[in-house]
């Protein structure tokens, strides 16, 4: 029986601070060893930090920004999975060879491999440019995973996509819970003075994570993803206050049918672990839909229809910034 010990993280990184993130991915990462983890998803941008990145200029950006593989995070990340025999994924900002900047996620493997996926919708910045593939690799523990960056997991088509090219775990990094939103019934933002004051009073924290801003969103739409592709579903997000708005952690670990199996209820930082059994896939409705599919009728799929925008208007289009 195929199986596979995995973790998905939320943790409050530290604006601009990377050192201080490694630290906190490395803490981690030694905990997660002790539990006997293989695989661990830490959030996008999680040693950058994230939304304090729409106020930088292009300069101030690039200071930021590293190169894959051979920047100092991604050694770090790839000495670890080899003390550790773990595979971990953690979000960056990148400095392409060409002088192009991508939100970033790099997959570190025990055996020194290293991937890493450029989000294809990026928004964040005017000065991140956006992915232009898909990412699907296989993993010296016998898996093959798929990587979609937040924004990314929106579009269903992406999600598919993944699956045809043989994905088995979804790795689904994101900072989110607490967005301002164009959408009236979507998530919005949550007062930050809540989060300051969730020591004296944590059930109005709670409330603002497990409600329709947090977690009920989340469960309109996530575990689709999962069901809908017969993939397990690593979610690893930013937990508490991101410069003017508030994460809502939720972090889980999704089965192929879409069911979870296990979450986080934390007001903070915290890891959550599950085993993956490989046999819940032969049967699960997700695979099973796959194999009826009728691709000469998908064309359209493909084709644009002329309402198409870049992702930052379309995500700022009723503010939100």
């Amino acid at each position: 029986m195929k199986t596979l010990r995995a973790a998905a993280v939320q943790f409050q990184h530290a604006p601009g601070d990377k050192s201080a993130n490694l630290a906190a991915v490395r803490g981690f990462v030694e905990r997660a060893a002790g539990d006997g983890v293989e695989l661990i998803a830490f959030p996008e941008c999680c040693i950058s930090g994230y939304w304090h990145l729409r106020k930088l200029s292009c300069d101030e950006l690039a200071e930021l920004a590293e190169r894959v593989p051979d920047g100092e995070t991604t050694r770090e990340i790839v000495a670890m999975s080899e003390q550790y025999g773990m595979t971990i994924g953690v979000g960056l900002v990148e400095m392409a060879a060409d002088g192009r900047m991508f939100n970033t996620y790099v997959v570190a493997m025990p055996d020194g491999q290293v991937r890493r996926h450029r989000k294809l919708h990026a928004f964040v910045s005017e000065h991140l440019s956006n992915g232009d593939a898909f990412t699907v690799f296989d993993t010296p523990h016998g898996w093959r995973m798929g990587v979609l960056i937040c924004y990314d997991n929106n579009i269903i088509e992406n999600a598919r996509a993944t699956a045809l090219a043989g994905a088995e775990v979804l790795l689904a990094p994101h900072q989110t819970g607490g967005c301002r939103s164009g959408s009236p019934f979507a998530m919005s933002a949550i007062d930050v003075e809540v989060w300051r004051n969730r020591r004296e009073n944590p059930d109005a924290l709670r409330r603002e994570f497990s409600g329709v801003k947090g977690r009920e969103w989340l469960m309109r739409w996530l575990p689709s993803r999962a069901h809908d592709n017969g993939m397990f579903l690593l979610f690893a997000n930013g937990v508490g206050q991101d410069d003017d708005e508030v994460r809502t952690g939720n972090a889980m670990i999704l089965d192929p049918y879409g069911r979870l199996l296990a979450e986080s209820t934390a007001l903070e930082d915290d890891v959550v672990v599950a085993d993956l059994d490989a046999s819940l896939r032969e049967r699960a409705t997700g695979v099973r839909w796959i194999k009826a599919r009728r691709p000469e009728l998908y064309g359209p799929l493909a084709t644009s229809t002329g309402l198409e925008r870049d992702t930052r208007s379309v995500r700022f289009e009723y503010g939100g910034k």
